[in-house]
């Protein structure tokens, strides 16, 4: 297997991208980001300077991941998604003198493995997305998301729970606290506000 880069994108020469992973038209990685195998990087898509993503990893058209962002095993990052690095945004400082890179201290957005960004959703500095989480296209994302969690909306909030397959679960008939997915048959369950697998499925 082999890397392939298209010509009009921006690879620095100290990213390490690994075997099989494409880098689409206008996408920009930069110094020191290091990717995993198998990883798509969509056109006009932004990897910051140090960025860790793991593989198998879709990054779609003009999604923006900024340093120094953390991204688990197949995660997928939609279209014009955002994750952001700054607590509190200034061009300036009070004296009115331009921030530059030392001026602040980054902090990263981490999405463990499986989960899924939507279209132009937001996660806001420093935020954890759980294992196999779904945000919904269009939501704001400023505070940590459990595995496993559905959230949507204006700031987002959990609005169901999804399985590896990223269809919302349903609770089981007469088991309170047992989700199943309807294409997998895989349970799962709830205590205390967290959600997860069990070894069995339905019969």
């Amino acid at each position: 297997m082999s890397v392939r880069i298209q010509p009009s994108s921006q690879v620095d020469e100290s990213a390490q991208l690994g075997d099989g992973t494409t880098i689409w038209d206008l996408a920009q990685v930069r110094e020191d980001a290091r990717l995993g195998r198998d990883c798509i990087v969509g056109r006009g898509a932004y990897v910051g300077p140090g960025v860790r993503i793991g593989d198998s990893v879709k990054l779609q058209n003009y999604a923006l991941v900024y340093e120094p962002a953390v991204l688990g095993d197949g995660v997928f990052i939609g279209p014009a998604a955002v994750l952001t690095n700054d607590f509190y945004p200034r061009a300036v400082d009070p004296d009115g003198k331009q921030k530059r890179g030392g001026d602040w201290e980054a902090a990263g957005v981490v999405v463990a493995e499986g989960a899924s960004l939507g279209a132009r959703s937001v996660c806001v500095a420093g935020v954890r997305i759980g294992r196999w989480a779904l945000v919904a296209a269009g939501a704001v994302v400023s505070r940590d998301v459990p595995d496993f969690a559905l959230v949507a909306g204006v700031p987002a909030r959990r609005i169901g729970w999804v399985g590896r397959a990223g269809v919302r679960l349903v609770e089981v008939e007469g088991r309170p606290g047992v989700w199943e997915c309807p294409r997998t048959g895989a349970l799962h369950e709830e205590k205390d506000g967290t959600l997860a697998e069990t070894p069995d499925k339905r019969n």
